[in-house]
């Protein structure tokens, strides 16, 4: 496990990232606070992101840190220098790096003090992709956004061609959703939100920022829907696999 409170930051153009010399200040001044603890231990956890990735690199990084600018921790949002931090020591310190798993999957983990970790490990795909699974593992990820604010995982279904995402209307979605999203709008593919997954109907899938796009193994739609899943997951591995 890496500690980013160690690191020394690269060099980077500061006017991309703060629009007046009173951020950029404030912006340094918190880099140099957290560089000079020398020893620390991770506390409890209180968010872990697992983010996949490609060739050394999270290609959907940018959408990842604009999701975690939502998120809560001890239920306050993290401040504009730590995500601008984050996200730059995970670009450096995933391109200088000395591992294996460079299509593996990044983890980062935020404690009840504020303090960042990142570790990076091999992907596992998931052994059971039944539709009782991936219905079990989006439960969970509602459970944590009632904490976080954004559930890392949705269960999601495309019905007589319309998408529609076990989500609260007014939450924030995790990077891979709001691609998911994104892509069904270029298609002119209608996006609804439901309460609970028994409204759910038609070509079942779970959307993961470690996983992608998991089709329901066990699914029963029509193949058009089951079409419209197979191009949400292309999708989403043509932007992974972008070198």
């Amino acid at each position: 496990m890496t500690n980013t409170k160690g690191m020394t930051m690269p060099q980077i153009d500061d006017a991309e990232l703060f629009g007046n010399a009173e951020d950029q200040r404030a912006y340094e001044e918190f880099c140099a606070n957290q560089e000079a603890v020398e020893k620390f231990t991770l506390d409890k956890p209180a968010l872990v992101c697992r983010w996949r990735m490609s060739n050394k690199k999270v290609p959907m990084l940018n959408r990842h840190i604009r999701a975690l600018s939502e998120r809560l921790v001890q239920g306050e949002p993290l401040t504009h220098n730590m995500l601008s931090w984050a996200k730059q020591h995970v670009e450096w310190s995933l391109a200088e790096g000395d591992y294996t798993a460079r299509d593996g999957v990044l983890m980062l983990v935020i404690d009840v003090n504020g303090n960042a970790a990142m570790t990076v490990g091999e992907y596992e795909p998931l052994a059971d992709t039944s539709a009782k699974a991936l219905r079990a593992r989006s439960a969970e990820a509602r459970a944590e956004a009632d904490e976080t604010g954004v559930a890392p995982e949705l269960f999601a279904a495309v019905n007589n061609g319309e998408l529609a995402f076990v989500a609260p209307a007014d939450e924030c979605l995790c990077g891979t959703a709001t691609l998911i999203e994104q892509l069904a709008q270029t298609k002119g593919i209608p996006v609804t939100r439901v309460d609970i997954p028994a409204q759910l109907k038609g070509a079942l899938f779970l959307v993961s920022d470690e996983h992608g796009v998991v089709a329901a193994a066990d699914s029963d739609a029509a193949d058009s829907d089951a079409a419209t899943v197979a191009f949400f997951a292309e999708g989403y591995e043509k932007l992974r696999a972008r070198r």
